[in-house]
């Protein structure tokens, strides 16, 4: 029986070595950060979100969408945290088709902060047939369902190189050294000084992308900080509890002991 769980034991030890040597080797080979929302503690850096939904703004809005966010979370705690006014003025510069009114007819009118992010194609078909053929995925919780995470979504955009010699790419497909395949559809999407930041801060390539993969780890895990208050909360309250257990249990049997 002790050499069956001995064996037990030594498999279940082998997989968790072999699992976490595979997980180094992605690492290795993804470029990484040092994101502000990792860890336990992890929090968003407010500044990072503002200018990253800029940059999705500016830059990445016109092909992928963002269905799962309102404007009014642009103001919410725990997320990009603007004012209530400058997320009704970021609203504001978008229409929205409403409707039918009194006539039964669809209007279009100025979104509101209740409003879904407005999106770049009216429907999936018209979105392939803008992009060569190649969907541009929604963003809303794209950190969460690319493997690697942040540092995969990252890696990509600044993946952008000449490829190999005697590497020949079709017409409208562009090298990337971190995608599957090295071969996507997308064009290189960030370049120096493409943005002018609101909050003065210099707009380098490698800036740009570490604000956008923050508002987009946020997009996918808008209630990551909570959790986290939550998760250490829970934490303490089991310490303080097993230490009251600890010790109403030492007394417990010590009356049994004194008894023996």
């Amino acid at each position: 029986m002790k050499n069956l769980i001995k064996l037990i034991y030594f498999i279940f030890l082998s997989i968790i070595l072999f699992s976490q040597c595979l997980l180094a080797e992605d690492k290795k080979q993804l470029l990484t950060n040092n994101w502000s929302f990792k860890g336990y503690f992890g929090k968003f850096d407010r500044s990072a979100l503002q200018r990253g939904y800029q940059v999705y703004a500016e830059v990445c809005a016109s092909c992928h969408s963002m269905k799962y966010l309102s404007y009014r979370n642009l103001a919410e705690k725990g997320g990009p945290e603007f004012s209530k006014d400058q997320a009704k003025a970021i609203a504001s510069n978008f229409e929205v088709t409403d409707g039918p009114n009194d006539d039964g007819d669809m209007f279009t009118r100025q979104a509101k902060l209740s409003d879904k992010f407005v999106q770049p194609y009216r429907n999936d078909k018209e979105a392939i047939a803008s992009n060569g053929g190649a969907y541009p995925p929604d963003m809303s919780v794209l950190v969460k369902a690319r493997k690697g995470g942040a540092d995969y979504i990252y890696s990509v955009l600044l993946g952008y190189e000449d490829p190999p010699s005697g590497t020949t790419l079709d017409d409208g497909v562009y090298y990337n050294k971190f995608i599957y395949g090295n071969n996507i559809k997308m064009p290189k999407p960030l370049m120096d000084g493409q943005v002018e930041y609101n909050d003065g801060t210099e707009a380098t390539e490698e800036q740009m992308a570490k604000d956008v993969v923050t508002f987009l780890a946020w997009s996918a895990e808008p209630h990551l900080e909570a959790r986290h208050k939550i998760g250490f909360r829970a934490i303490i309250y089991l310490i303080i509890i097993t230490i009251l257990v600890y010790f109403s249990m030492k007394k417990i049997w010590s009356r049994v002991e004194s008894e023996i």
